[in-house]
C-alpha cells in the first residue's frame, strides 16, 4: 500500500514566523490594555488583528498536509493581518504626534538585535512594552511586526517553491497510485 502522499504537517510552534507572531500578540494585548480604552473598538481590532496573525499561521500549518493552497492562503492572511496591525500602531503614534522610529534609529536597532538571539520570547522584549511609555512600546512592537512580516514573506516564497516542485495533494495521490500500480504489474 502506498504511503506518504500526505506529508508531515503541523509543527507550527517551531516556525520562527509563529514564534514572532506570538510575541506580537502578547505585546499587543499588553499594549492595548495599558494604552487604549478597553471599551474602544480600536482595542478590540488591534488585539484581533494580532490574534489573526498568529492563529492563521497555526491553521495554515495544520492544513498543509492536505492543501498547500490553503496553507499559502492562510499564511497570506496572517501576513495581511499583521500589516493591518502595523498600520494601527503607526496611526496610534501619528495621531498623538509621536515619532515613528526609522529602521536605523539606535532604539530600533537595539530592538531588532534582540531578535537575533536564540529562544526569543515575549519576555525578551517586555521591558520595552511594559516599562517604556507608549512611544517606546508602540515603536518596539512595530519593529517586531516588521520582523514577523519579513519571516512570513520568506515563508510564503518557500511555500510557493515547494508547491511548484511537489504539487498539491491530488498530484501526490496520483503519483502514489501510479507507483502502487507499477508494483502490482509484472
Amino acid at each position: 500500500m502506498a504511503e506518504g502522499f500526505i506529508p508531515p504537517h503541523g509543527g507550527y510552534q517551531k516556525l520562527m514566523s509563529y514564534q514572532k507572531a506570538e510575541i506580537v500578540y502578547d505585546a499587543t494585548v499588553y499594549f492595548c490594555d495599558r494604552f487604549i480604552d478597553r471599551r474602544s473598538r480600536t482595542h478590540d481590532q488591534m488585539v484581533q488583528a494580532a490574534r489573526s496573525g498568529k492563529q492563521n499561521i497555526v491553521e495554515g500549518s495544520m492544513a498543509s498536509g492536505t492543501s498547500k493552497e490553503t496553507e499559502i492562503k492562510l499564511t497570506n492572511v496572517a501576513r495581511a493581518s499583521l500589516e493591518e496591525l502595523l498600520e494601527d500602531y503607526r496611526d496610534f503614534l501619528r495621531v498623538r504626534k509621536l515619532p515613528i522610529w526609522d529602521k536605523n534609529d539606535p532604539q530600533a536597532q537595539a530592538v531588532r538585535k534582540l531578535g537575533c538571539r536564540g529562544n526569543v520570547t515575549y519576555g525578551t522584549y517586555a521591558t520595552y512594552v511594559e516599562q517604556g511609555g507608549s512611544e517606546i512600546a508602540a515603536n518596539a512592537i512595530i519593529c517586531l511586526i516588521h520582523q514577523a512580516n519579513y519571516l512570513l514573506d520568506q515563508q510564503i516564497r518557500s511555500l510557493e517553491q515547494a508547491f511548484l516542485k511537489e504539487g498539491g495533494l491530488r498530484e501526490r495521490m496520483t503519483r502514489a497510485r501510479l507507483n502502487e500500480r507499477k508494483k502490482i504489474r509484472p
